[in-house]
């Protein structure tokens, strides 16, 4: 008798199987005119692909990465690419190996795709730099996506995104991203700030969330009840809780606050900034924002950790949220850009000593928790590749 495991290995690998074939044979017609064609040297003409499907401009998109040996995550170009003689996968690629002409090729290549797209996706947002985003192409995407395609917006522009690394890492391996240590916001079009307020009013409404960063100038005479505050991360908690600050200038020691609020085009940094300066509702606001993010940590090693809590985070996010399980024991981390992230925090105090003996049974289960959602979800790096 066949095994269940043996039985779903052999399934999955005759779908691989009729994948390649499905893939090889549509292929075979359309890709003949771009088989011998010289991305390095040529460039691409509108009229050559704009009847392409999205598939065809996929495969092509495909081969130009694949004439380097780029490895890629999505299948169908995966498996496309290994059926080619000249395919010699290169662990190490880099976008550094594309030239100018192939990095025109691209751009009329993603351009086309994100014509062609029924709603908004990762890495369609130059095309939208002079449209105005209309609400049949917003779609329906988890929190992490909808961060990657606001961040796209400024990211164009070069922006760091140093807060969040993975979201730095994920733009640099976008072969057009050309990150500056000067990204100036005024260079957002007006375009792109309705886009802006587009794609945030979206993420809202989705995520059934009342206010996100960045909306805060519509409460310096309103209170924020802590019902408006559920559904938001510990990493918006605190940009909500610190932009009450900014909106008065403060000036932010901890680097990635600084950066944060220096790319905010509304931030006006002044040196003679202090608490005083905030309004009874503004410390009445820190208050309900301090207190709720203090219920989130406690309940973390006090209570089990709701599945609703993880659903919709990218890898990288589920991870953070469980070394900060650690982080709070005092945990010394090996990675320099995880312990200079928990270093910035007043609560963070550093244990050589500690072990995992110093954990609760309830962090045990969370954290056990919060490692089988890490198995199943999907990394930032994987949402749109080329």
């Amino acid at each position: 008798m066949i095994s269940a495991s043996r039985h779903i290995r052999t399934v999955l690998s005759l779908c691989a199987f009729l994948l390649v074939l499905s893939v090889t044979a549509s292929a075979q017609d359309f890709l003949e005119p771009w088989k011998n064609f010289n991305f390095r040297r040529n460039a691409i003409k509108q009229a050559q692909i704009q009847k392409l499907e999205l598939y065809e401009l996929k495969l092509v998109r495909g081969l130009i990465f694949g004439r380097h040996g780029r490895v890629f995550k999505d299948m169908e170009i995966k498996l496309f690419l290994e059926e080619q003689p000249w395919y010699k996968p290169n662990p190490e690629f880099a976008n550094s190996m594309l030239n100018d002409t192939e990095r025109r090729n691209l751009d009329l290549i993603r351009i086309a795709e994100a014509a062609k797209h029924e709603t908004i996706q990762p890495g369609d947002m130059r095309y939208w730099r002079d449209r105005a985003i209309p609400a049949r192409k917003l779609g329906k995407h988890s929190g992490a996506e909808w961060k990657v395609l606001t961040a796209e917006i400024e990211a164009i522009h070069g922006k760091r995104f140093d807060d969040e690394p993975w979201l730095q890492k994920y733009f640099e391996e976008r072969y057009w991203y050309i990150p500056s240590d000067k990204y100036d916001p005024k260079k957002l079009t007006a375009i792109e700030r309705k886009n802006l307020e587009i794609l945030s009013g979206a993420q809202k409404k989705q995520r059934n969330v009342a206010l996100l960063p960045g909306d805060l100038e519509f409460f310096e005479n309103r209170t924020i009840s802590e019902q408006m505050l559920q559904g938001l991360s510990l990493h918006e908690l605190r940009l909500l809780r610190n932009e009450i600050y900014a909106r008065h200038g403060r000036i932010f020691r901890t680097a990635w606050l600084g950066q944060y609020f220096y790319a905010q085009p509304w931030y006006t940094p002044d040196e003679e900034f202090n608490d005083e300066q905030l309004s009874a509702t503004d410390k009445l606001n820190v208050e309900t924002i301090v207190k709720y993010e203090n219920q989130i940590h406690e309940e973390l090693s006090t209570k089990p950790i709701a599945r609703a809590l993880l659903e919709g985070l990218f890898l990288e996010d589920a991870s953070q949220m469980r070394q900060e399980i650690y982080a709070r024991h005092g945990k010394v981390f090996k990675e320099p850009w995880l312990q200079k992230y928990f270093s910035s925090f007043d609560w963070y105090k550093p244990d050589p000593n500690f072990t995992e003996a110093a954990l609760t049974e309830v962090e045990k289960k969370n954290i056990a928790t919060i490692a089988a959602y890490e198995k199943r979800a999907v990394t930032a790096m994987s949402t749109i590749e080329g």
